[in-house]
């Protein structure tokens, strides 16, 4: 059996917790209809908001992207040495993973990922064969052709502009309809305000956006899998050591343009599409040093078990969120602040890290983890007695 890479588990981990601090956002406030810029009014609020803007949001989507094209090329080498034919089981793994997250969007949240993952995981699948050089040229080409011409067209629109207040592009019907439906609505309210939600998370546009963006990311993280940066960390450490000495503080600062110049349409842009992917690759090479050190390793191995069951974690975290915000459940919709939504989220985690250890303790797989695995391969779940039998 392949043994696991605990710093690829520890960045798991670690992403769902930035994850979970972003969409914490989306469970308690009528995203994707407002500008969480100017949505908030408490100085408290604002405050927290802007620290989780520059140092957390765009940046763990990006990071947990490129750990799935990561972890997706280091299946199709695998199966590539023992003489498999990968494509069959990997179309059928990632038509699994649509259905889940299909179920996800429809029944539990809009913002669902795990659709995406599976949409631009079909087109990673077919560059696969590719030498690792060119699949980060293909990832740098997509991302920064369309991202440069947008980021120029944003520029331009800016000069245009009069003024740098978004709220003036606020949908006020749209908003008021999610607050009523998620705040104070029954199950079937929010049902039927997750499908109008959906159509601005699932729209044609999105889906496009998405082979310019997430696909990028996965193919980055399947070339740095050929390369297999991670498993050489200890032989390539001076290159991660510069990595992150260079991307940490650019991307910071990057995302820190809005706060510290005139807001603009240029500089949101800029700084979500190109500091967020940037301090995401510095987290990486945080994580990855980080893992050498191996008190490091043993203090939060349980943050790499949660990694370990990545899928689980997201879906519950859903469950709870929209639980805890959503009139059917405790009904805090709109009532707790940006402070408390923030440390509530950490909280949870901390239980979930703790689920996790706890899980691990009599099985090899998470829950989800097990029933994706038993779909497409048609096993079952093993407790760890059995593994060792």
């Amino acid at each position: 059996m392949q043994k696991r890479i605990e710093a690829l588990d520890m960045m798991r981990g670690f992403s769902l917790l930035g994850i979970f601090l972003v969409n914490m956002f989306a469970f308690s406030t009528p995203l994707p209809h407002i500008d969480l810029k100017t949505w908030f009014e408490a100085p408290l609020d604002k405050n927290y908001h802007q620290w989780l803007d520059i140092f957390v949001q765009g940046s763990f989507y990006p990071l947990f992207s490129m750990l799935f094209g990561y972890g997706l090329a280091m299946q199709f080498t695998k199966a590539t040495k023992l003489g498999d034919n990968f494509y069959k089981i990997g179309s059928k793994r990632l038509a699994v993973l649509l259905g889940i997250g299909l179920l996800h969007a429809f029944l539990i949240w809009w913002g669902d990922i795990l659709m995406t993952y599976a949409f631009c995981g079909f087109f990673l699948l077919a560059l696969l064969r590719l030498k690792p050089v060119w699949l980060m040229t293909i990832g740098g080409a997509l991302y920064g052709i369309v991202h440069g011409f947008l980021m120029v067209l944003m520029g331009l629109a800016s000069l245009i502009e009069e003024s740098s207040d978004m709220a003036q592009y606020v949908d006020i019907a749209a908003i008021e309809g999610a607050i009523a439906a998620y705040g104070s609505g029954s199950w079937t309210d929010a049902f039927i305000q997750r499908l109008a939600d959906l159509q601005v998370q699932a729209s044609p546009g999105m889906w496009i956006i998405s082979l310019f963006t997430i696909l990028p990311y996965m193919l980055l993280g399947a070339a740095a899998s050929k390369w297999q940066l991670v498993e050489r960390a200890k032989e390539k450490r001076v290159f991660w050591i510069i990595l992150t000495v260079i991307t940490i503080p650019v991307g910071v600062t990057i995302k820190m343009l809005p706060y510290n110049l005139e807001r603009n349409l240029f500089l949101d842009y800029v700084q979500v599409s190109f500091g967020g992917p940037i301090l995401a690759v510095g987290y990486a090479g945080l994580i990855v040093l980080l893992c050498q050190i191996p008190n490091f390793t043993k203090i939060f191995s349980p943050v790499a078990k949660a990694g370990r069951m990545s899928m689980t974690t997201y879906l519950m975290q859903s469950i709870i969120g929209t639980f805890i915000f959503y009139h059917f459940g405790l009904g805090l919709y709109g009532k707790i602040g940006v402070d408390t939504v923030t440390w509530l989220a950490v909280g949870i985690f901390v239980l979930q890290v703790v689920f996790a250890e706890l899980w691990f303790l009599k099985f090899k797989q998470g829950p989800v983890e097990a029933v994706w695995k038993r779909i497409t391969y048609g096993k079952k779940i093993q407790k760890k007695e059995e593994i060792s039998q």
